[in-house]
């Protein structure tokens, strides 16, 4: 691959932090109480702890493979290189899928909090939106880091203000005790919780456009999480002092009480969305480049820009199957099957990690242990429509490529 046009390393340890946070403290913070909520009862809290345990060990196998291949790809290339070719493809399809359908629910997300109702012109706002983000991404990661920048700073600032009026005002219920739960329903919560955590990823797949990788990507990664980690657990202690998020589609919007708060709450969230999106756009792009350049996708979608030293032929499919995507469906099971994906994906990065030798490793291999086994179980607990059509999905693009395979071989002999 060395004749290939390569990305330029432009990203430091701070863009590469606002990146991860872009893509985990957004949409996710505002939307995933509900749905996890209901999944889990009173036992939230465990499943967010459960999630963010989780979302640890995978983040710290990503940045020691991120620091010994630091390309673009992420597990695409780590499962190549540690595990063999099969399973960084179905690393690089389960990201691609997963994420994909991330980057529409992002879009519709967005679209919800600025229109007010629904029908066509949510979903056109909503494709406007990939596609002016879309072209924020084509012009350059520095424009994509320098406006997901300002997206952080101004959903920080939101999620300030709903945590100081959430702790200042007077508490509406009583915390339930840990009766109305089971283990099955804190473990799918913490699966859907899963969802908003997960975009520690996107520094990893952009390996290939970090300064000094080797510092770089560890140290993003690391303090990208637990900043994540430390809002989420504080929005949550506050909101549940408030009310119960499992009867509402907006918990954080209706939980601030004051009605001036409440247009500002919902300004945050739309941009919190497009944070989200912008940073999904990046990570699926790149990911698509590394596949491409092993003809695990069209080799089209391997072209990097000349000028702006983007894979822009991968970004343009990617705004166009999202646009269809958005016009097509709607926010139901988007997040479950985003999330059967996405923890597949970090299954194979913990157990390429796992066999990697001693001068490469940065953490014990228990670590790598925990994560695959906890990316295992919260799969499997995750709404069952969600996860079999995942897995049908993935399980149909092997075929595709083992067929195609033995065409080729067929016709080499």
């Amino acid at each position: 691959m060395s004749d290939r046009p390569g990305l330029a390393r432009r990203l430091g340890v701070g863009d590469a932090v606002v990146i991860g946070l872009g893509s985990m403290v957004g949409a996710g913070v505002f939307a995933v109480w509900t749905p996890a909520a209901q999944a889990a009862g009173s036992g939230l809290l465990i499943g967010l702890v459960v999630a963010a345990i989780v979302a640890y060990c995978n983040a710290a196998s990503s940045a020691q493979l991120a620091a010994v291949y630091p390309v673009s790809g992420g597990t695409y290339v780590y499962g190549r290189e540690r595990l063999g070719e099969w399973w960084g493809f179905a690393a690089g399809w389960c990201f691609v899928i997963g994420k994909t359908a991330s980057c529409a629910a992002m879009a519709l997300t967005f679209a919800t909090y600025v229109v007010p109702g629904g029908g066509w012109l949510r979903r056109l706002v909503a494709v406007l939106a990939v596609a002016g983000l879309a072209a924020v991404n084509y012009r350059g990661v520095t424009r994509t880091a320098r406006l997901t920048r300002i997206l952080v700073a101004c959903t920080l600032v939101v999620l300030a203000l709903v945590l100081v009026l959430l702790v200042t005002g007077d508490s509406g219920r009583d915390v339930a005790p840990l009766t109305d739960t089971s283990v099955y329903g804190v473990l799918q919560a913490a699966g859907l919780l899963f969802f908003a955590f997960a975009g520690y990823a996107r520094i990893a797949t952009m390996g290939e456009e970090v300064r000094d990788p080797a510092r770089t990507i560890p140290r993003a990664v690391t303090i990208a999480l637990l900043v994540a980690i430390g809002v989420y657990l504080l929005i949550g202690v506050a909101l549940l002092r408030v009310l119960d998020p499992a009867t509402t589609t907006a918990p954080l919007a209706e939980a601030v009480g004051a009605a001036w708060a409440e247009p500002v709450v919902r300004a945050g969230a739309a941009l919190a969305s497009l944070g989200a999106l912008l940073a999904l756009i990046a990570g699926v792009g790149r990911t698509s480049l590394a596949m491409a350049r092993n003809q695990d996708l069209p080799a089209w979608l391997a072209a990097v820009h000349p000028r702006f030293q983007v894979p822009h032929h991968a970004e343009i499919a990617l705004a166009v199957v999202v646009g269809v995507l958005v016009l097509t469906t709607d926010l139901r099971g988007v997040i479950g099957f985003s999330s059967f994906g996405v923890l597949l994906y970090y299954a194979i990065a913990n157990a390429s990690a796992f066999t990697q030798p001693a001068d490469q490793r940065r953490w014990p291999r228990a670590v790598n242990v925990i994560g695959l086994a906890g990316c295992v179980v919260l799969a499997v607990t995750l709404p069952w429509t969600s996860a079999v059509v995942a897995a049908a999905l993935l399980a149909a693009a092997l075929l595709v490529r083992r067929l195609r395979r033995g065409r080729a071989g067929s016709a080499r002999s």
